[in-house]
């Protein structure tokens, strides 16, 4: 018998199986491709979305269309859960990135950061050795420091101070206003002889490029304001997609209960 919601749900889930097949491909291709830990890191999450998108579309790409009801009972349990999950971390991410800003200095055209601004649990992550440590390598592989001092190489102190910096290039490639350093270029500072810093950034900070500040205070409030700006987009796109999702989970309920009605129709005939 024809069913529209049927239909609806078999070709929702189908799209989604094919849009999982290139997934699924680029996790296998990354996991071939890794000689980075960022990509390490990358590789298994994106070869699970792949496979679980797969069977749960097929699931539902047969229960519907082929009316195999404890099929589209499994697909419905999955999908009441999805909601539920994304419901959880779209209201959790909102809390967690509803504090810390960057710092507008004077007569800077960046801003400065402070790890102290933002979430406890925000920080607490990015204050783990283990989780620093991979997140160090990742900064290092994407050149973030090496490109920012090939950027602005002949800049003159002033027009240095007049750039626009991203949060990691302000809080991971360049020492805190608050040492007072000594301008030699974006990379390369010259510390004041026996000073007292009240800021332990200072300390921290070194002309070598593989520690720059990469472990400063500064570099990881940095990390933690582009998360922030990430994840209040994730957690808006998760509220268009909660919906696309309600509204499919209503449609796999029709199909549902259509499969029940046309069992009992062929049992009694």
């Amino acid at each position: 018998m024809f069913r529209v919601s049927n239909n609806l749900v078999g070709i929702l889930n189908l799209v989604t199986f094919l849009l999982s097949i290139p997934i699924l491909v680029a996790g296998i291709w990354l996991s071939n491709q890794a000689d980075s830990e960022c990509e390490r890191w990358l590789e298994k999450p994106v070869i699970v979305l792949g496979v679980f998108l797969m069977l749960v579309s097929l699931a539902g790409l047969i229960g519907a269309c082929c009316q195999v009801s404890w099929l589209l009972w499994f697909y419905l349990l999955v999908m009441f859960l999805l909601i539920l999950l994304l419901t959880v971390f779209t209201i959790f991410a909102f809390a967690v990135t509803n504090k810390g800003a960057g710092e507008a200095l004077s007569y800077r055209g960046y801003k400065e950061y402070r790890l102290g601004d933002y979430s406890n649990w925000l920080q607490n992550r990015v204050n783990n050795t283990k989780n620093w440590n991979k997140i160090k390598s990742c900064l290092h592989d994407s050149k973030v420091c090496s490109s920012f001092a090939d950027k602005y190489l002949n800049d003159t102190v002033e027009q240095f101070y007049a750039e626009h910096l991203s949060a990691l290039q302000s809080g991971c490639c360049k020492p805190s206003n608050d040492c007072n350093f000594t301008y030699v270029k974006p990379t390369e500072w010259n510390k004041t002889e026996g000073g007292a810093y009240t800021n332990p950034d200072c300390n921290a900070w070194e002309n070598d490029p593989m520690v720059l500040c990469f472990n400063c205070g500064s570099c990881k409030a940095g990390l933690l304001d582009n998360i922030k700006s990430n994840w209040k987009k994730v957690a808006i796109v998760n509220v268009i997609f909660l919906v696309f999702l309600i509204v499919v989970y209503s449609l796999g309920c029709c199909a549902f209960r259509n499969n029940r009605k046309d069992n009992a129709y062929w049992n009694r005939h």
